[in-house]
């Protein structure tokens, strides 16, 4: 595995992976800057860096979350909420297909291990609230606004 450290906006985010494609994408408040970018992961600090200019509001890079059959569904439910778009934990539940799920759903979001490309920052409360977010709310609202800085704002 090749590891990778690059300055974002919202702090210091780390990239792991190697040949099989990324399995770790997450931000921290401190932490050295990488002087040098692994090749293998060279394309993945390139799409996050044209994310956080406002170039890109996808990825195509080769994604390699580890986690159980369950929360690989979550992350590829994640997947297919629109840039700019939020969802709730109850509607990704019924899109899911059990509207039931709605906890361990919760708690699969909570485990993404790929920030930002997984787009668990979307999901929001039924009420249309802010919900917990692994790097902080403060990070979760920047994205959202970052993402449709129009509607977003009405929300908060």
């Amino acid at each position: 595995m090749e590891t990778a450290y690059i300055k974002t906006p919202l702090g210091i985010a780390t990239i792991i992976g190697n040949e099989n494609g990324i399995s770790v994408i997450s931000v921290s408040d401190e932490g050295e800057i990488s002087k040098i970018i692994p090749t293998i992961l060279q394309d993945a600090v390139s799409q996050l860096n044209d994310y956080f200019e406002g170039k890109r509001n996808d990825f195509d890079f080769k994604l390699n979350p580890k986690g159980t059959d369950f929360q690989q569904k979550v992350w590829k439910g994640l997947l297919e909420i629109p840039f700019g778009k939020t969802c709730s934990y109850m509607d990704l539940s019924k899109k899911l297909g059990d509207v039931k799920a709605i906890r361990a759903v919760a708690s699969a979001n909570g485990k993404n291990p790929l920030w930002i490309v997984v787009p668990c920052h979307r999901v929001i409360g039924t009420d249309g609230s802010l919900t917990g977010y692994a790097g902080g709310l403060w990070r979760k609202k920047w994205l959202l606004e970052h993402e449709n800085p129009t509607t977003q704002q009405s929300l908060f």
